[in-house]
């Protein structure tokens, strides 16, 4: 008999977690709680709510996190211009943590014994949730379906729902998108059908967020991104709260072509992976952020984030945001985004983000310095050569010595 009696589910109303609600209901004679998370999929959430109580489900929180989630994880990731393998901008990963952390808040609020999840045991979602579990309630029990029952396949799923009377709006002669899919307001991500060969093309059709730069308008879109320690807070002078900023970028860039990626990634349990991504306001977003920040950002500060970036994007893809050394970095990296202030102006065109202007009062930019014209005295050009001479010296004596180089 299992001692966990009352389960807090991540629901997204879908058939996987429908099947894993009368599973945990079925095996470990559980009470589960459903909690489902409007993260700007673009889906309707609330039918989730009538699903969950025809599966005997009496305790349902289904709530609207989209401005948490955009201030409290994708801004902050982005002041660190965060990017995975050289092209992916974490737009499933960064969502996880939040959703741990609302199960761990429910489990405690409802006094459940345990939380459950719907990710399989080949993915990277499996280690996001409970390492974001462990690290905020260490004692919590973790229920993971996909890697205890025998369903292994959408025809054996529909046969546990047929066999149990479980009314979810599935049919087998309804049609389905081939691809695995996961969104919310930072992208949407494509996996598996024919993308599992690397060398195949995806299809047009499956795009959902964004025009083929070939299709994508021949006049291009201006905008102005004004940014307040590092986080955009304006377009075109017009005050927007976090979430709002990000559904807009989304919806101009992705009508200019902006935001698809195709890659091969590296998955933290160790195999190798290709997904295809829409991210059009983020693409937005990092490409002006490091506009703004190579005027207001100190030479030797902005040279330290880049090197620590890959450090940060791994542990976020890897499921480490509630780590102390990702708490360390965000620290430093906030800390960094005291001057980043100004406006950015970039030209959308056909899949791609210009950066075509940048004003701070807060620059280090100094025209007087930089001029190829007349400087009236503001550089000494003298100067150099000691400059040059002693950043030489240790390589001068070194061939001094007859250390060749060649």
């Amino acid at each position: 008999m299992s001692d966990i009696k009352k389960v807090v589910l991540a629901y997204s109303g879908g058939l996987d977690t429908s099947v894993i609600v009368r599973w945990l209901q079925d095996e470990y004679n559980a009470e589960v709680v459903t909690f489902t998370a409007d993260l700007g999929q673009g889906e309707e959430v609330e039918p989730a709510r009538a699903k969950a109580e025809a599966l005997g489900v009496k305790e349902i929180y289904i709530e609207d996190v989209r401005e948490e989630y955009v201030r409290d994880f994708v801004f902050p990731m982005f002041r660190a211009n965060t990017i995975y393998e050289g092209e992916y901008l974490l737009g499933t990963s960064i969502a996880r943590p939040l959703i741990a952390k609302r199960l761990v808040e429910i489990a405690n609020e409802t006094g459940a014994d345990a939380i459950a999840h719907g990710a399989t045991g080949k993915g990277n979602d499996q280690v996001r949730f409970e390492m974001g579990a462990y690290a905020l309630k260490p004692g919590v029990k973790v229920i993971a379906p996909w890697r205890e029952w025998d369903l292994t396949s959408r025809d054996t799923l529909m046969q546990y729902c047929e066999e149990r009377n479980i009314p979810v709006d599935f049919s087998s002669g309804k049609k389905k998108s081939p691809y695995s899919m996961d969104a919310n307001l930072l992208h949407i991500s494509y996996e598996g059908g024919i993308l599992e060969d690397p060398m195949a093309e995806p299809e047009e059709d499956m795009w959902r967020w964004s025009v083929s730069p070939e299709r994508a308008p021949d006049e291009a879109t201006y905008l102005n991104l004004t940014f307040k320690k590092g986080d955009i807070v304006a377009i075109d002078d017009k005050e927007m709260s976090p979430a709002t900023v990000l559904t807009y970028l989304n919806e101009v860039a992705g009508a200019n072509g902006i935001g698809r990626v195709d890659i091969v990634e590296n998955r933290y349990v160790g195999m190798k992976a290709r997904g295809c991504y829409e991210t059009p306001g983020g693409t937005v977003i990092l490409k002006a952020h490091r506009a703004i920040e190579s005027i207001t950002l100190d030479r030797e500060a902005a040279h330290l984030k880049d090197s620590i970036m890959p450090k940060y994007a791994e542990l976020i893809y890897n499921g480490y945001w509630w780590s102390a050394e990702r708490k360390m970095l965000q620290t430093m990296i906030d800390d960094s985004q005291e001057y980043v202030n100004g406006v950015v102006r970039v030209k959308l065109y056909k899949g791609n983000v210009i950066v075509v202007g940048r004003q701070s009062e807060d620059s280090l930019y100094d025209s007087n310095i930089v001029t190829f014209e007349d400087d009236a005295g503001a550089y000494d050009q003298k100067d150099a050569e000691g400059f040059i001479k002693l950043n030489a010296l240790r390589m001068r004596i070194a061939a001094q010595k007859g250390r060749s180089q060649l």
